[in-house]
């Protein structure tokens, strides 16, 4: 008669690990708090260029010189001014298009909410295109100052 084999004992390894289900307080894996489609996993950053981009697009149907220009958007001015830009606009040079460039903590800290901060953004954006192409910012989007 064949004679089982006995139990492993506690201090010896165990010939194959489990599968673990759970973490050892018995809450269930962790993982992401939110998954990638879910805003609270977009930062702020990136929630401000596409607020920057949305206005862009709104302005390049109208101005499709636009393509050719290139939008940024950095932290703060890299400069020690007395008044702190909201925007700057360059022109293109001789190896390099022109360039607006949007300031999103000085952005950020002038508004609110979403809704506020995306109506700084588009006039920040529309009174450089409109310094860029020297116009009237009126004139780049006839809804400017009226929201």
């Amino acid at each position: 008669m064949d004679s089982p084999v006995p139990p492993p004992h506690p201090s010896e390894p165990r010939s194959e690990p489990r599968p673990r289900r759970r973490d050892r307080h018995g809450r269930g894996m962790r993982g992401p708090v939110a998954p990638p489609q879910v805003p609270l996993s977009v930062s702020r950053a990136e929630t401000f260029r596409d607020l920057v981009q949305d206005s862009v697009e709104r302005l390049e149907r109208r101005w499709p010189q636009l393509a050719d220009v290139d939008f940024m958007v950095l932290d703060v001015p890299g400069t020690q001014e007395e008044t702190v830009p909201l925007g700057r606009a360059v022109s293109a040079g001789k190896d390099r298009p022109a360039q607006i460039v949007v300031y999103r903590r000085p952005v950020e800290i002038r508004t609110k909410n979403r809704d506020e901060r995306a109506l700084l953004v588009h006039e920040v954006v529309v009174e450089q295109v409109a310094e860029l192409l020297g116009l009237s910012p009126e004139s780049v989007d006839p809804r400017y100052g009226q929201d």
